[in-house]
């Protein structure tokens, strides 16, 4: 995913053109009139690993994209808020559950579409939860039950691959990679 094309400066509304600012390196979008340089960031996907017991909750997508199929609640974070902050909301909306947060667990870099995703442990306060709006179903799942084949996005599965085998070993690290665009069948 390409950064977005802008056509006209949100602050004024005069042209914009993609041009090399002289202290940068990589084209901006400047304003012909006002001057204004608008940058284009990677969005930051926040989420959670909500722990029970031996289970994780996942939620199962009631939208676009991969609707159906499995994920662990999380989503775009917003302006003023915490990359902690982003994952017990997004646990909230997604999953209707309540959730302590635990330390990050991994960061996947994808920059074939311009996001970082980051996931935290966190523990269930309660077993109190349900879909919400963006869900069709939440469920407890032990490692034995994962629909693995059934898991959404790439980031959501190796964090759950290395969530069950660092369970086994007794120890939690911090898991870092990068992700580059899927082959197309």
């Amino acid at each position: 995913m390409a950064n977005l094309e802008i056509n006209f400066c949100p602050s004024c509304g005069a042209a914009i053109e993609l041009r090399c600012p002289d202290d940068d390196n990589r084209p901006r979008h400047i304003c012909t009139a006002c001057g204004t340089i608008h940058y284009q960031n990677p969005r930051m996907v926040i989420g959670a690993i909500p722990e029970w017991e031996d289970k994780i909750l996942l939620c199962r997508r009631a939208i676009e994209p991969r609707y159906g199929l499995w994920t662990l609640p999380g989503g775009f974070m917003e302006n003023g808020e915490t990359t902690a902050e982003a994952a017990i909301r997004e646990t909230a909306e997604e999953a209707n559950a309540r959730i302590a947060i635990g330390e990050p667990y991994s960061m996947y870099s994808l920059p074939h579409i311009n996001h970082v995703n980051i996931l935290f442990r966190a523990k269930l306060l309660d077993i109190n939860f349900g879909p919400g709006p963006e869900s069709l179903e939440v469920k407890l799942f032990a490692e034995a039950e994962i629909p693995w084949d059934e898991i959404a996005f790439r980031p959501v599965k190796l964090s759950l691959e290395h969530y069950f085998a660092d369970r086994r070993k007794g120890h939690f690290g911090f898991h870092v990679g990068e992700l580059t665009a899927p082959a197309h069948k």
